[in-house]
């Protein structure tokens, strides 16, 4: 995802490893899991068996690729307000663009007692700040 800064996962959220047709592990919400595999994309076509299971919070504070970005690595961090229904229940965020994602971002560089309470350290979200991506006339490349 071109311009992100982090990942997002549900902290109390279910999530799921589940087999792709490639190879692939994905980690995802059981119903996009059942989405994909009535798009052909799971190893085998309609099923979607979990290879493990374990919470969003599991993941906060990894480091992972995201390759279409500027930075090395980005930070899985807490989002409460992800929906398990919603897409892969996995955002990638890019606060350029996203106002809440900017907003979430912003808040966990800003305020140590939230910070505190939702148990993130400053390295994971201190410097990584929004990459502009689109300009729109009058409001400049920052939009969020």
């Amino acid at each position: 995802m071109y311009g992100q800064t982090n990942c997002f996962v549900l902290p109390d959220g279910d999530y799921g490893a589940f087999e792709m047709k490639n190879d692939d592990i994905f980690i995802i919400s059981e119903r996009a899991a059942r989405h994909f595999a009535h798009q052909e994309m799971t190893k085998v076509e309609f099923e979607y068996p979990s290879l493990a299971n374990t919470k969003g919070s599991d993941f906060i504070g990894n480091k992972v690729k995201a390759p279409m970005t500027s930075y090395k690595f980005v930070y899985v961090l807490p989002l409460p307000t992800i929906l398990m229904t919603k897409g892969t229940a996995v955002v990638t965020s890019v606060p350029s663009d996203a106002p809440n994602d900017f907003a979430m971002l912003r808040d966990l560089q800003t305020k140590e007692g939230l910070r505190e309470r939702m148990g993130i350290q400053l390295e994971w979200v201190e410097g990584f700040n929004p990459v502009p991506l689109i300009n729109v006339p009058g409001m400049g490349d920052l939009c969020a």
